[in-house]
């Protein structure tokens, strides 16, 4: 098993005409991490990619994969990305087992080697029931289990993949995730998503970009702090018929919403942690705390604060 590389963007310039789809964006992958590449459609998430992997020639800057430069040892970088595209070109006509022989071939498998690899990635992809199947006859999800095998044949230390469940069913997408996992703990990934929980659901860190421009970078949870100043707790008071005009007087409390049967969400100031007060409010008046929760800070709060931030 090969262990993975440090996967570098650095000051990234992509220009078609008069439209600068990337405008010097940089972050890195180090290896062991699982990062989710976020942004809307159109971000600049695929052509970032394509860049990465020598399809498409930088404006400026460049990509690194640990000593090799996509500008100056294309070749060699390639050898050491697996790559699953949105799209996830597939022959159809080939059966799943002739196609991954032919991947096997193209990508480099030593020949001695190539049958029992061919055989472990099936296992692990959890094709096996379906090898001796034409590709054109599989579901989307085993489809999207063939693109991770070709990727995984030649053992690279680098997965890029671009929207790797984009639409598949519940159920397919939680398998193809769970085969994901299951392959980062010795490579180095950088998927892309636009779908939010996609990304808070696999990824430890992630780099947003929007219009070209790179937002933010940084660990899930350490990005709570870009959503803006404020966040919610909301609560259940018994009897549910009691005023609850002295939750908004609490120190921190910036507004008050009744929802209804004694439940209320609070907006609060997000340096202040109001719950101690607000248990000792109940204690007060003799009322009881049916449920009390603080909202957790979602990406979906992150991104839309920093690409849409207040005026």
């Amino acid at each position: 098993m090969i262990s993975g590389l440090d996967f570098q963007v650095d000051k990234l310039v992509k220009v078609y005409g008069q439209q600068r789809a990337l405008d010097g964006i940089s972050f890195r992958v180090s290896p062991g991490e699982v990062v989710g590449f976020l942004g809307p459609n159109g971000a600049g998430k695929s052509t970032t990619m394509k860049i990465a992997l020598g399809y498409l020639p930088p404006t400026a800057g460049t990509v690194r994969l640990g000593s090799f430069d996509v500008r100056q040892q294309p070749i060699e970088l390639q050898r050491r990305i697996g790559y699953l595209p949105e799209h996830n070109p597939l022959y159809t006509d080939l059966y799943v087992h002739e196609y991954l022989r032919l991947a096997a071939r193209l990508t480099g498998v030593p020949a001695a080697s190539r049958r029992n690899r061919i055989a472990d990635i099936i296992e692990q992809t959890g094709l096996g029931p379906e090898q001796h199947k034409k590709i054109g006859a599989l579901s989307k999800g085993y489809r999207k289990r063939v693109g991770l095998a070709q990727a995984l044949l030649h053992d690279p230390p680098v997965l890029v993949l671009d929207e790797p469940t984009d639409g598949l069913d519940v159920i397919q997408v939680l398998e193809i995730r769970a085969l994901i996992r299951s392959f980062a703990q010795n490579k180095t990934v950088l998927f892309s998503s636009h779908i939010l929980s996609e990304v808070e659901t696999m990824a430890a860190r992630v780099v947003i970009i929007h219009r070209g421009q790179l937002l933010a970078e940084g660990p899930i949870g350490e990005l709570s702090r870009l959503a803006g100043e404020t966040q919610y707790l909301q609560l259940e008071l018994a009897p549910a018929d009691t005023p609850a005009d002295w939750l908004a007087e609490l120190p921190g409390v910036l507004a008050l919403e009744e929802r209804g049967a004694g439940r209320y969400r609070l907006t609060i100031d997000r340096m202040h942690d109001v719950r101690t007060a607000v248990y000792a409010g109940c204690v007060n008046r003799n009322l009881t705390l049916l449920g009390l929760t603080l909202e957790e800070t979602r990406l979906e709060d992150v991104f839309r604060h920093l690409a849409h931030p207040p005026d």
